[in-house]
């Protein structure tokens, strides 16, 4: 009787529900957020299934991504109609009046509190009157913040590849992107704190780091000048290259990625001192936007063609033919038939191993989405395909010079391709290979022969 009384009063254990909307920023807090919940006794559930908490971490960057966390967070409160919504991040951060109004959100937790998200649950609980923002303490204002919010990850997912979170926030303010208003101000995590989760992930297992943030080449600058004020053009590679050094030295770190670097950082002393690591992967995804001066120049991006061409070629200098990816914006306001021609002729011209090609899309609130000039769907539709059959070439290109070469792969997973199973996993370039073997090599890195293509991306390879 007694053990039964003591069963009856055990609380049940609360479940969690997860989500996650938009870019590798977002998918690196959201792995810190189901850890927390779990250490705090949830139990994850799949999204489809009932939970007593749901958490959305929300994208803004165009207004399709803000449709698409609306539709998120109403199919979660679908789903779920006596559980708490919980919407967070980026979404909330820019349109909270909107969100306040949305009966299909129960709480709101902006930017620079997402570590504190199992608390602010707590708290949200504990009230008799619901108040979706708990006395504007869940969503301040990022603008205004000049603290790092110190997230840690213990456990990854993958055993093999790990993000990296370095820095939160953006001076830049290209005309077309609301992200400096919602991230707020460049804020840089302090090396000590990024060493010691890439030691601990190392010991895990962890193999490959990818380094990431909202904006990575600004890095260490705020660390560096405290008291200056934040302008555009912050660059501080000096604080990025020495903490790429000491990732370098931890035991089991075997590869060290970087996500999208502004085009400006690639000095010759930063191209060779990354040159000099025998981690850095030779893959480089330099962000362009256009092959056009005059829609740089509409975009506020603050160099020109010549200018990201010579950072291009600073690292094929010191690299043996690296890979070069790059984002490209198609039907900017005001774009003519020629400007989008020059962007043709430069992709051309500069080899891009892949292209992320994105139809631009007005955002609310930016300087773009009021400019002349505004192209129609299907010319930026019309674009987008012409560029895209461009890159589609290229890349065919880039891994057909391979074809034969040796390179390191690190195995990830096993694949199905064709009815055939297929041990897959990436060079250091980025190119996704395949290889048949009769052994278990996840998470381990060997040395293979490239061979044709298997299917669309993924190159066959035989283990030398």
């Amino acid at each position: 009787m007694n053990e039964l009384k003591k069963e009856q009063n055990t609380p049940a254990v609360k479940t969690a529900a997860l989500h996650n909307l938009g870019c590798k920023v977002n998918a690196y807090e959201m792995d810190v957020m189901e850890e927390l919940l779990r250490e705090n006794g949830y139990r994850i559930v799949p999204f489809t299934e009932p939970a007593d908490v749901v958490i959305v971490n929300t994208c803004t960057v165009t207004n399709i991504a803000d449709r698409k966390s609306r539709q998120m967070l109403h199919r979660a409160k679908k789903l779920n109609p006596n559980g708490i919504v919980v919407a967070v991040g980026c979404y909330v951060q820019t349109g909270l009046e909107g969100a306040l109004k949305d009966a299909g959100i129960d709480l709101c937790i902006g930017n620079n509190k997402k570590g504190e998200l199992v608390q602010l649950i707590a708290d949200y609980l504990g009230l008799q009157s619901k108040d979706k923002t708990l006395g504007n303490r869940s969503v301040i204002d990022v603008n205004a913040e000049c603290a790092y919010e110190d997230m840690q990850l213990k456990k990854i997912s993958e055993h093999t590849r790990a993000y990296i979170k370095i820095q939160d926030g953006c001076n830049q303010f290209c005309t077309y992107c609301i992200i400096p208003y919602a991230r707020g101000r460049v804020r840089s995590r302090r090396p000590e704190e990024i060493l010691t989760e890439v030691r601990s992930l190392a010991q895990a297992g962890c193999r490959e780091f990818v380094v990431t943030g909202i904006h990575i080449s600004s890095y260490g600058y705020d660390l560096a000048f405290p008291d200056k004020r934040p302008m555009a053009n912050q660059f501080h590679e000096e604080s990025l290259l020495k903490l790429l050094q000491d990732m370098e030295q931890i035991p089991g770190v075997e590869r060290i990625r970087l996500s999208s670097l502004e085009p400006r950082i690639i000095t010759p002393s930063f191209a060779q001192g990354i040159a000099a690591l025998k981690t850095i992967c030779p893959h480089f995804h330099l962000s362009l936007q256009s092959g056009s001066d005059t829609v740089l120049k509409r975009m506020n991006r603050q160099y020109t063609t010549a200018d990201f061409a010579r950072c291009t070629e600073l690292l094929r200098e010191v690299f043996d033919r690296p890979a070069i990816t790059t984002d490209i914006i198609v039907g900017f306001p005001g774009e003519t038939e020629a400007e989008f021609e020059e962007t043709l002729a430069f992709a051309e011209q500069i080899g891009f191993y892949e292209m992320h090609i994105f139809k631009y899309s007005k955002r609310k609130g930016t300087p773009a989405a009021t400019m002349p000039g505004q192209l129609t769907e299907a010319q930026k539709a019309e674009r987008s395909d012409r560029l895209e059959a461009v890159e589609r070439r290229l890349s065919e290109t880039f891994r057909s010079d391979r074809i034969g070469s040796t390179s390191e792969v690190l195995f990830e997973e096993y694949q199905q391709i064709d009815g055939r199973q297929y041990l897959v996993g990436h060079t250091r370039e980025y190119i996704k290979v395949a290889v048949t073997s009769p052994d278990d090599l996840t998470g381990q890195t060997r040395s293979i022969c490239l061979g044709e293509p298997l299917t669309d991306g993924i190159m066959q390879a035989a283990i030398c």
